[in-house]
């Protein structure tokens, strides 16, 4: 008569719903905790994939804007610029606003085209929220991966007006670095939260670049003071993250007289706009991932 099978030695024990609810959490601790420099990671990992670019952009354009103005435009400018009763050469008044005008082309870039292709296009914004990861760390990495690019950007723009002798003042110059991030969110993370708003490309980034950045690059007191343009044409500045950006700049590059007040004033807009444009941002990003 056949014995009955013996029980194993070794007996697999199911886990309860409340240890597996544990493990869980356990698990899911890490990306609460670090999910928006995972997204960090991943967006300055995508970049390798335009790595030249980004390298020649930023060693190139400082190269080619100086040349052009040191050797060219000022070559034509025998009188130099007076602002505020200092007066300075025009490579030396122009200087902070080409690194502020380069921080918030690098803005215009990262906070646009890969912000509707995350949504859009390659949808991984959707994988991102899939895991751990809430909207809004989703949309703090797009920020946090962003800057480091402006960062470097803006430390090689500095890099060479120290260079072409374009910064008088290199013990307090050195701030153009952090103001010239502070003015790539102020107008990239705005942007950011328009282009989340996106759900059918018609072009409308085209018409940002063409309709916002040209006249605010053209009209934001870049090339001379914004006071000797008309006033109905001076608005454009007094709106734009460029011309507060490079008003700070030019304060700690050649000492611009400028009342404490004013700095507030400046700076206190960029946060605004900033930090108001997370705002937006972020509720776009809750709203289309569904959270």
């Amino acid at each position: 008569m056949p014995h009955p099978p013996t029980p194993s030695a070794t007996t697999l024990v199911q886990p309860s719903i409340d240890e597996l609810r544990a493990e869980a959490m356990q698990w899911g601790r890490k990306p609460r905790a670090f999910g928006t420099w995972y997204v960090t990671e991943h967006m300055v990992r995508a970049m390798r994939a335009y790595g030249w670019t980004i390298i020649v952009g930023a060693l190139g354009q400082p190269i080619l804007y100086l040349l052009g103005l040191a050797v060219g435009l000022a070559a034509l400018i025998d009188a130099p610029i007076t602002q505020d009763g200092v007066e300075v050469s025009y490579l030396v008044f122009v200087a902070p606003a080409l690194l502020m005008t380069a921080a918030i082309s690098v803005a215009s870039e990262e906070f646009s085209y890969p912000v509707i292709a995350g949504f859009k296009w390659r949808r991984y914004f959707f994988g991102f929220s899939a895991t751990g990861l809430s909207p809004g760390q989703i949309a703090g990495g797009v920020v946090a991966g962003a800057s480091a690019r402006i960062i470097v950007v803006t430390i090689a723009y500095y890099l060479f007006l120290w260079l072409f002798q374009a910064v008088p003042s290199p013990a307090t110059g050195w701030l153009t670095i952090p103001i010239g991030l502070l003015a790539g969110l102020a107008f990239g993370i705005p942007y950011m939260a328009y282009a989340a708003s996106i759900t059918d490309d018609k072009g409308q980034i085209a018409l940002v670049q063409r309709f916002v950045f040209m006249p605010m690059f053209l009209f934001s007191g870049t090339f001379y003071p914004l006071d000797t343009l008309p006033l109905w044409l001076q608005w454009i500045g007094w709106v734009s993250p460029l011309w507060h950006a490079t008003e700070l700049g030019r304060v700690v590059t050649y000492g611009l007289p400028i009342a404490p007040i004013a700095v507030v004033v400046h700076v206190g807009y960029l946060l605004v706009l900033s930090i108001g444009g997370y705002v937006v941002g972020r509720r776009f990003f809750q709203r289309r991932l569904g959270a």
